[in-house]
């Protein structure tokens, strides 16, 4: 690891990409994820980084898939609404294999909402808010430190699978200030075979998602299902703490991990039998994380009405020994509100 500094969130993740390899970064600004593009925009000159501030977050992801298609590492960065224009981008990324990493730094809606923390973009990114069957690989960090981490990763997963990566942040991880150590610079591959930087001495490269009929379109949606069959056997990510004696086991991802921790911390001090899974990939969903605990009850947390929750349910034996608190509009929960949630659910 590199040197420790103090680091807001946003500013964090901006120069692990950058010390990741990410020269170019072209974005729209958006509250809570404007320090994404002020921080590329103020290295720009010492760094020899291309940053373009887009016309609009549609522009802002096609760009990123231009530079992707020549085995760049390129980034954007958002928040939800602009999520929601990029999503045609993510999906023809997606179909045409092409890494690209996006940072959704998420506020409440729906609509245009507020900007403050939420977690309500859950399903658009997870379980793929474009066109047609594909997947995005989403990391879910639930602090400072993992946030530059995940970052680095981010990048290694897109070009592993050549697939976008999104790092699923909120308002709240976004602005928080921690220390942390930042990554190691490293000078990343960017000599691929399948790239689109002159056919000059070798073979043409097509880079296409254009299909000629059923048959051959079907081939090339089987062999992308293939492709996520791999990763979600392999790219499971989580965190488990105090699992293996619980009777309730919370689950919670991001910045609510947190929260759900010091309630955890203080049902045990209470003798309640109480542990956390916490997600890591939200795609993949650890559905590894979840075998052999068949007698537990599960307490999910998110700020939203219950999107994370579906895939718990679908991870354990008995969806009905799930139950599910959330809060909406930019409203955190406490430790003492979970923890109460957790003493009505002991009693029962």
């Amino acid at each position: 690891m590199g040197e420790k500094v103090f680091m807001q969130g946003n500013a964090a993740l901006a120069e692990s990409a950058i010390r990741a390899g990410c020269r170019f970064f072209f974005g729209y600004p958006i509250t809570p994820s404007s320090e994404l593009p002020e921080y590329y925009a103020a290295k720009a000159p010492q760094e020899n980084l291309v940053f373009v501030q887009a016309e609009t977050e549609v522009a802002a992801f096609n760009m990123i898939a231009g530079v992707a298609s020549t085995g760049k590492r390129v980034m954007t960065g958002t928040s939800g609404p602009g999520f929601s224009l990029g999503m045609e981008a993510m999906s023809y990324m997606s179909a045409a294999g092409l890494p690209a990493v996006v940072v959704n730094v998420m506020r409440p809606g729906p609509a245009d909402g507020d900007i403050l923390a939420a977690q309500g973009d859950y399903f658009q990114a997870v379980k793929g808010g474009g066109h047609g069957d594909y997947n995005i690989i989403v990391l879910a960090p639930y602090s400072v430190q993992e946030t530059a981490d995940l970052t680095v990763k981010a990048f290694e997963l897109a070009f592993k699978y050549r697939n976008p990566v999104v790092i699923l942040s909120d308002a709240m991880l976004a602005k928080m200030m921690e220390s942390l150590e930042l990554p190691e610079r490293i000078t990343p591959n960017e000599n691929y075979d399948w790239t689109m930087t002159g056919a000059k001495g070798r073979k043409h490269n097509v880079i296409t998602t254009c299909g000629d009929g059923p048959i051959q379109w079907e081939n090339y949606n089987l062999a992308l299902q293939k492709k996520y069959k791999k990763i979600a056997d392999n790219e499971q990510r989580w965190e488990s703490y105090q699992v293996e004696d619980a009777e309730i086991i919370m689950v919670a991802f991001g910045s609510v991990a947190r929260i759900a921790l010091g309630a955890m911390k203080k049902a045990r001090a209470e003798g309640m039998k109480v542990g956390i899974i916490r997600p890591i990939t939200l795609w993949p969903f650890p559905q590894k994380a979840f075998v052999g605990l068949d007698q537990q009850d599960f307490f999910v947390t998110e700020l939203n009405a219950g999107q994370m929750v579906e895939d718990v349910k679908l991870s354990v034996k008995d969806k009905e020994r799930v139950s599910f608190y959330g809060r909406m509009g930019g409203m955190t929960p406490t430790p003492n509100e979970l923890y109460e949630k957790l003493c009505e659910l002991y009693r029962k």
